[in-house]
């Protein structure tokens, strides 16, 4: 072969790859008929699993419903496969192509966006530590010389650090693996604290009578977490075609029966995600 057509072979397949990359995930799916939704089973209301051992929550309806629209896009049915992972996995199994998109409660950050892309935001929430009642620990400053257990490698853990040593804070961080795992730790008194997304704490700790007489949060959020769905990198008509969904239901306002149906026990949604589903409605 001449070098020169070698040359030309070269440039048409560097070309071609980025393209491919583009849309792999879409051809895949209308291939295949089927989509590869990962989700987290302890992230309620956003996701989990119920009596049954089928996903459930906020993001997994979000999730849902976009599988259902991407249907609707290629023209025809999609199914549905579910992939159970953890805190810890759940990017590593976007990057690598394992599911689809990630369907629980991934905060978006630029760090992050150098290994996966991400869709629009699906939900805003902050940081916050559940306490004992009666404990009296109202705010951050309270934490001093106390014991405060976090989910390791999460955004939580580094905002917490990070506000600690912003507010001169003396507090000894402990990690663990899951949720379950820190309110153990408050359960037993061997932590002041767990801190996490307050959603998440309101809603697997204190939506019960039992909880909310027993735990209390502080008075003041640490840091402002922007959930939003994890996609594979490069994949641009892919991350189109999960925004069209997205914007749809904030635009139409369907948004707001899942809303209610997971989230409006806890109360109405915030001023900040109401103007969050207002912007990010766009127009086709």
């Amino acid at each position: 072969m001449r070098p020169r057509t070698s040359l030309v072979l070269a440039l048409a397949c560097a070309l071609a790859a980025p393209a491919a990359a583009q849309t792999g995930t879409l051809e895949k799916i209308r291939a295949t008929g089927a989509i590869t939704l990962g989700y987290i089973e302890n992230a309620a209301p956003f996701s989990s699993v119920d009596a049954k051992g089928e996903p459930q929550g906020y993001s997994v309806d979000l999730c849902r419903e976009i599988a259902r629209g991407i249907g609707q896009q290629l023209g025809r049915a999609v199914e549905v496969r579910w992939v159970a992972l953890t805190i810890q996995n759940r990017l590593e199994a976007v990057s690598a192509r394992r599911v689809d998109l990630e369907c629980s409660t991934t905060t978006w950050t630029l760090a992050r966006q150098r290994n996966v892309d991400f869709s629009l935001i699906t939900f805003v929430d902050g940081g916050s530590v559940l306490t004992k009642a009666g404990a009296g620990l109202g705010r951050l400053a309270d934490l001093g010389g106390k014991r405060v257990a976090v989910i390791k490698g999460t955004t939580t853990e580094q905002a917490l650090r990070d506000a600690l040593a912003r507010y001169n804070v003396k507090a000894e961080v402990l990690t663990v693996g899951t949720r379950p795992e820190g309110l153990k730790l408050v359960e037993e008194s061997k932590v002041d604290g767990f801190a996490a997304d307050r959603t998440t704490l309101v809603g697997q700790f204190l939506s019960k009578p039992a909880g909310a007489s027993a735990y209390r949060l502080l008075d003041e959020d640490f840091s402002i977490e922007p959930y939003a769905f994890a996609l594979p990198s490069g994949e641009h008509d892919y991350r189109l075609a999960v925004n069209r969904v997205l914007a749809r239901l904030f635009r139409s306002g369907e948004i707001g029966k899942v809303y209610d149906r997971w989230l409006g026990p806890l109360g109405p949604p915030s001023t900040l995600l109401s103007a969050t589903y207002f912007v990010q409605g766009i127009a086709e």
